[in-house]
Parts: C-alpha cells; structure tokens; sequence
C-alpha cells in the first residue's frame, strides 16, 4: 500500500512539474494597448509570452467603426500586412499608410511550441 501511495505522489508531482510546459502562448502587451485611443500609426505590435511559429501565425486589421458613420459594418483593412517579428515574439501589422480615424479590432491566430492554435482580438481607437 505505501508503493501505491507513493506512485500517486510521484505521479502528481510529474504533472504539476509538466504543467507549465504545456501552457499556451499569450497576449501579455500591445502597441496600442488595449482599448487606447491614440494618433495615426503605421504599426501595431502584439507581443505573446513565447515564440510562434512564423508560417501559422498572423493577424488581420478590421475597422470597426469610422467617425459620423452610424452602424459602420466591420471592414477588413487593405493593405496592411502582419508578420512575426525578429525576437519571434511579436506580430507586427504594418499599414501602407496612416491608419485613419475609427475604431478598430485586430482579429489574431498564433501558433506556439505546442502547436495549438490560439485565436484572440485586441482593440483600439485611432483619432
């Protein structure tokens, strides 16, 4: 009974050690941060807790609404493309212009060590 005892133990301890291994990327910052409402930018930057797998990760600007239009339906923003960026940390999304006035969502997918895929938005403002 005490070798029983101590396999469950010993087993228990396998998992709390294994467990953070097996955790997610994360969103932990981003430029704009959440919900901010800041100037005409270029870039936006999102920065998770690990490296992603440059090939399956990416992010898609949409605009949400747009100043003195009523019920503005989600458009995706052309001409702006996201990679990840050179610490492998980061997508980077890069507009060929100064994004305009509105609000925004930045629709993300990231694939991380593990290999799962994550999905997340983050949203921000542009006056």
């Amino acid at each position: 009974m005490r070798f029983r005892n101590f396999a469950l133990v010993m087993a228990a301890l396998g998992v709390a050690v294994a467990s953070p291994a097996l955790a997610h990327p994360r969103l932990v910052a981003a430029t704009p941060a959440a919900n901010a409402t800041v100037s005409p930018t270029r870039t936006v930057t999102l920065i998770f807790s690990e490296r992603l797998t440059p090939r399956l990760s990416s992010a898609t600007l949409v605009m949400t609404g747009m100043p003195g239009m009523a019920n503005h339906p989600d458009m995706p923003m052309q001409g702006v493309t996201s990679a990840v960026s050179r610490d492998g940390k980061g997508l980077v999304l890069t507009s060929a212009k100064p994004i305009p006035a509105g609000s925004y969502r930045i629709d993300w997918v990231i694939v991380g060590a593990d290999t799962h895929r994550i999905t997340g938005t983050h949203a921000f403002s542009i006056r």
